[in-house]
């Protein structure tokens, strides 16, 4: 006798025991389970079970017992029965490529996540699931630093053209102050080992050469180089020579007491400290100085830096460096060299960073973030946070609340 496949949904409040009763009374009749999913949302169960009758005479049993079992338990019940060409149909979809889109932000609103599923919509991509990363917030809650929102969508489906959908994703996170992280869901992505992080306006809020540049009374002119530099105006190189040249003269003192006042980026603690339990690699590959980069090597316990080093003559800065420059090639050179050291797939390296300078590391890593970056940056990253501190990364590799704090 052919055999029946029979889809059960069951929807309620949610109680322990309904699984286990609904799967006793298959189990009683030998029943193959093909499929079985369940949520919990705000308390309500939701509960599918796909199963296979080798005898579908029993069927007729077992429908009766399921709807007496899920009265008892005063839940909804539905049957369904599915043919075998649909559940193959629904085989054969198990090849198509799986995505994961990360939407993040202070606050999330139904607009905002009516834009960002249409897009997907349009492009074909079909939301297999929604979680939500971030803790249920507080609606009496003063502290605007602890505001957060982040959701994850599971979506699936073949993309015609990925660079419409990443060009519009960068449009929409501009347009509605989001982020939007868009990556291919596989074992890459649930195995990152190594995260490497530039240091200036990534892992702290400041230049530091253009507080060098302020002791130094050349703080405008510093300033200036920096900014262009960062956008990408002019050559990184040329400009961290001019740069270094303006500080001479300047007292080594200087630099210990900014080393010692370093203002750390907003989340860069909390990432750094789930990154060291999760066992996963730190390096700084940074085009500012190894001075200040070693005093966070101490903080965070960072396994690599690399940063370029200052000339020091009789306690003060002679104008010049020691070494090779570490411009943008150098720091994908770098991430290179470390992977390889670590024996690390580069599709399971993370690189943050926020100029121009960073796009190089960024565009090799698996997983490449601009962070609070120029928009020529963000235009030309894989992916961006701009919405809130340095723990978003955290979101974008799939950890929740629950695990991190």
């Amino acid at each position: 006798m052919d055999s029946e496949i029979i889809l059960i949904n069951i929807s309620g409040d949610d109680k322990p025991g309904v699984t286990t009763a609904v799967t006793e009374i298959l189990g009683k009749y030998k029943a193959t389970i093909l499929d079985i999913g369940q949520a919990d949302i705000h308390n309500t169960l939701s509960l599918g079970i796909l199963f296979k009758m080798s005898d579908d005479a029993q069927s007729g049993h077992i429908l009766k017992e399921v709807l007496f079992k899920c009265s008892e338990l005063n839940v909804n019940v539905r049957f369904t029965p599915i043919s075998i060409e649909r559940y193959e149909n629904w085989v054969a979809r198990k090849g198509q490529n799986r995505y994961i889109v990360t939407i993040l932000a202070k606050v999330i609103t139904a607009s905002q996540l009516s834009i960002v599923t249409k897009v997907l919509a349009d492009q074909n991509l079909n939301i297999d699931s929604i979680k939500r990363l971030t803790g249920r917030l507080s609606l009496k809650t003063d502290d605007e630093n602890s505001v957060r929102s982040c959701i994850e969508l599971s979506v699936r489906g073949e993309i015609p053209d990925r660079n419409i959908l990443s060009t519009q994703f960068v449009k929409y996170s501009t347009e509605l102050g989001i982020d939007i992280s868009f990556q291919k869901d596989d074992m890459f992505r649930r195995n990152r080992r190594l995260i490497c992080f530039d240091m200036d306006s990534t892992l702290i809020k400041t230049e530091v050469i253009d507080e060098l540049a302020e002791r130094a009374g050349v703080g405008k002119q510093v300033r200036a180089i920096t900014e262009s530099a960062m956008r990408g105006e002019i050559d990184f190189t040329e400009s961290f020579k001019q740069r270094v040249a303006l500080l001479k003269g300047l007292d080594e003192s200087v630099m210990e007491e900014i080393a010692q006042n370093l203002p750390i980026m907003e989340g860069a603690e909390r990432l750094m400290a789930t990154l060291k339990v999760c066992g996963i690699k730190i390096a700084i590959l940074s085009g500012g100085f190894t001075y200040f980069g070693n005093r966070l090597k101490k903080l965070f316990d960072v396994d690599y830096v690399y940063a370029n080093e200052l000339e020091i003559m009789d306690g003060k800065l002679t104008g010049n460096y020691v070494g090779e420059i570490v411009d943008g090639r150098r720091k994908a050179e770098l991430l290179k060299l470390i992977a390889q050291v670590e024996k690390i797939n580069l599709e399971q390296v993370i690189a943050v960073g926020d100029g121009a300078n960073d796009l190089p590391m960024l565009n090799i890593a698996g997983l490449g973030i601009a962070f609070h970056a120029k928009p020529k940056v963000i235009a030309n990253a894989q992916q961006s946070i701009s919405t809130i501190g340095l723990d978003g990364v955290l979101y974008f590799l799939g950890f929740r609340d629950m695990h991190i704090d």
